[in-house]
Order: C-alpha cells, then structure tokens, then sequence
C-alpha cells in the first residue's frame, strides 16, 4: 500500500497528478479483502505498540485477558479487545494528569494540545505529537482531495480557532493541500457580517464550519444586502454535528448557496476527524478504514465487547488509530448512531459507506409515547417546508405522567408578513408532517422571526424539561403532597 508505515512517514512534498481522482489509488479502490488483510497486519503493530508503551492499555487488555499475540484476525479484534469510552480517558487523566497513562511518547515530544471544552465535567486533554500532526494534515489533504480541492483553491475556515480541532485540522489539511487558507474563524459578535463581506470579496473554493452556522450565516448575509450565491463558494464540508447528510439540511444549504454540501467528521479524540467523509460523487460518509478502522457495532451488546452488526444495519462506530502514536484510540466507542453499507461508490472507492451520515448521539434520542426520535428527523422534516424560517425548538415536557413534545419554529419574514391565517396553515402543516412522518403527535408553537437564538457553533435544539417535572415530583412526594 502508498507509504503505508507504522509510524507514518508521507513524503511531504507529495502530490498525485493534477487529473487523478485519488490521492493514493491503490490503497483508495484496492479489494476490500486485500484491505482488511493489510489492516489486520497494521493492527497488530498497533496494539503491540500501545501495550508495550501505555500503561492504560496494558491494565485494560490485561484485565480482558488480551494480548497482542493474539490477536490473528479482524474476528480476534471485535472478540478479544475491549471498547473504551470517553468516561475511561477521563479517568485516566484525572489519576495521570495531565494527559492519562495512555500517552504513548515523552511529554517533550508534544507538539499541539487540544481538547473539549470542559463546560461540564473535567475537559479532556489531547496531546499530539509532530509526526501524529504530519500524518493528521496528510490525512486531511487526501481527503480534501477526494471533495475535488486542489493546490491553489481557497479554503475558508469558519469554525472556533480554540482547543476545537475541527478548525485546526481542516487548516492543518488545507496547508498540507498546498492550497490558499482562509482561517476567518467565528464566535467574535460581529464577525457573521464580516465575514460575508469577506466571503463576497475573496470567492474562495470551499467553506468548512458546522451546517448551523452556514444557514445562520445566509440569513446575516441577506441582512447585509448580500447573496450568499455571490460568495462564489463550489464546496462546503461540515462537521460537528448531524445535518449535512439530512436531506432537508443538505437540499436547504445547497440551494443557499449554490454549491455542493459534502459531510464528513467522527470525533475530536480520533482526529483525523474526517476518517468517516463524502467526496465530490459520492454522498454520506465514506469510512477511510485504511486512515482509521470503523467498525459499527451493536450498541445493546454486552460491554466492554462489542460486535459488528451486519451491512445495511444501525449501529455504533467504534473508531481505531491506524497511524497515531502519542494518544492511539484503540476501540473507542462514539456512542453515535448510524448504518453502515458495503456497496459500490460512484467515486469508485472501496469503502463502507454511511449513506445517511451520522444520526447523531444515541444518548440524544429522546422517547415521545413509544416513538424513538433523533433531533436530526426533527431538522429534516422543517427544513423541508417551504415556510421555514431557519430557526427551532424541541421543548419536551411531562404533563402527568405523560410525555409531550412542543416544536417552536421559525417562520420566514414573508410568511410571517402574510398574515394570521398564514401562520395557521403554516402551524398545521407541521404538525402534519411531524405526524406522517415521524409518528409523533406534537402541539407546534410560531414563534416570530429572528427570535429564537443563533449559533456559530454547534446547534442545541433539543430542552429536556421532564427533569425539572421528576425534581418538582421528588419534592411533593417528600411532602406528602404528590
């Protein structure tokens, strides 16, 4: 396979042909059989190496009664050794500050330390070590490549310049690329505005940011006198949250725009966080195995062992380094939701596929009356109504003991403008469609334009007010008065 090595060691100076489709050909369309050979081979170079370099994984596989040695097939690796959770790396770094005892080099050879935010809960910390960060932006580079950038094209970059990696990753790939890197940023107030005037003024290629800020920033576009049309924009790849594989976020930006959405991103541990990626012909995600290996495993299995579920079904991905040294994820579990196939792509590679993107998080499903909903089949029946107005709330609450669902939203200007009976129309079409297509009756509150709160980060949508309901129950219970 193309300079395949555990380390990674790419030739930095490295392009393909301007008119080749792929970065690396051989290892993009090779047999998927060939593939997981060499897969299993890299594999056990991995565990090797984390089980003789992190204590963290040493005590894991130990206490499962994994070795290394054992490990002979991609069955021995789904059989044999045991999941993580982010719950794991956080007590790990709690007891090994600052970085966990799965760091894997010296502290002196870390180059970059990211990490979450740390809103709620102790943050976690990620350190990258320089050669982890080549391979990262060499990652990214062959992925960009695959959404049809090239040396030279102007790349914007609209997402937190923070412990975020989303935003240094897409940089890191786009300097990698050899292409124009337009770092713009996002979070300043004010910068939405400027930041369409300098869309209007530079016409770069691409745009990377989340897909809720994209739609936000058509709106302040429009504000500003501007056609977000104008921008010249031919790609836009998100990531961050579900939406740019829901169709009715997809259709809506696209027609924003004018351009092409392509999703991509798995999690800011597994960074390259672009592992899972569309490309310019083929829709969803595409599992880059050779880059990381995805399995989508069933979630109700029992832990710490995990499965795969068969092609076509839903599942869990659970992410594996193929080339990381300093912090290797071995068998994270994501705790994300999706379906996996394994069919031909039209952009002729040979990988698993994610026709529908990522769902979102399981633990964000909520239950209305027997009824499973994702906030993002919420997104995408709204976004297809023609009097949307960019803008929601899912308010869920008890009245009783039974559960409710309230949708604000959103109506356009013009529909807002036309009138009392407009917006009951408008009210009842929702309410439909909620009903036709997700089996959920929900009451549908319109709220004025402009009212609900943006983002220029990732969306929440979703207020849970059935704990506050379980608190006031627990009290009158206390009192006797329940």
């Amino acid at each position: 396979m193309e300079a395949w090595s555990y380390p990674p060691a790419y030739d930095e100076h490295y392009l393909p042909p301007a008119d080749s489709r792929y970065w690396f050909p051989r290892r993009e369309t090779m047999p998927p059989g060939e593939r997981e050979r060499a897969i299993l081979e890299r594999l056990q170079l991995v565990c090797r190496y984390a089980y003789e370099h992190a204590p963290f994984y040493r005590r894991k596989w130990d206490e499962a009664g994994f070795h290394p040695d054992q490990l002979r097939s991609l069955e021995d690796f789904e059989d044999k050794v045991p999941v993580i959770q982010k719950k794991d790396l956080r007590e790990a770094q709690a007891a090994y500050p600052p970085f966990g005892d799965y760091l894997c080099v010296a502290e002196s050879e870390v180059f970059h330390v990211h990490g979450t935010s740390g809103t709620t809960g102790r943050p976690t910390a990620f350190a990258i070590g320089r050669g982890d960060w080549d391979a990262i932006a060499n990652a990214h580079a062959r992925i960009m490549w695959g959404m049809g950038l090239r040396p030279g094209d102007m790349i914007c970059i609209a997402a937190v310049f923070s412990l975020y990696m989303g935003s240094w990753g897409a940089l890191a790939g786009a300097e990698r690329l050899g292409a124009k890197a337009f770092p713009f940023g996002a979070g300043a107030p004010g910068m939405s505005a400027r930041l369409a005037q300098w869309l209007h003024l530079m016409k770069p290629k691409a745009f990377y940011g989340t897909p809720s800020y994209a739609i936000h920033l058509a709106e302040v576009a429009r504000e500003e006198k501007l056609d977000p049309r104008d921008f010249g924009l031919k790609v836009l790849f998100f990531s961050g949250e579900p939406g740019a594989s829901v169709p009715g976020v997809k259709d809506r930006i696209e027609s924003l725009y004018g351009a092409q959405v392509i999703d991509c991103g798995s999690m800011a541990e597994m960074s390259p966080w672009m592992n899972v990626a569309g490309s310019a012909e083929t829709s969803g995600l595409l599992c880059w195995q050779d880059v990381v290996y995805t399995e989508v495993c069933d979630p109700a299995a029992s832990h710490p062992f995990l499965r795969r579920v068969p092609y076509g079904q839903r599942g869990t991905p659970v992410y594996t380094h193929l080339e990381r040294t300093s912090q290797p994820m071995i068998r994270l579990l994501s705790g994300d939701l999706t379906l996996w196939v394994d069919e031909p792509n039209p952009c002729g590679r040979t990988y698993p596929r994610l026709p529908q993107g990522i769902f979102g998080r399981i633990d964000d499903m909520f239950t209305i009356r027997g009824e499973n909903v994702y906030p993002s089949e919420v997104d995408a029946v709204v976004n297809q109504l023609a009097g949307y107005g960019g803008e929601h709330r899912i308010v869920i609450t008890r009245e009783a003991a039974m559960d409710e669902l309230l949708l604000r939203v959103e109506p356009t200007d013009g529909l807002h403008r036309d009138g009392a009976a407009a917006i009951e129309s408008f009210q009842a079409e929702v309410a439909h469609k909620l009903q036709t297509l997700l089996g959920v009756r929900a009451r549908v509150e319109i709220a004025a334009p402009g009212t609900l709160p943006r983002t220029d980060f990732k969306a929440r949508r979703v207020i849970d007010d059935r704990e506050v309901f379980r608190e006031m129950r627990t009290q009158l219970e206390g009192t006797g008065r329940a």
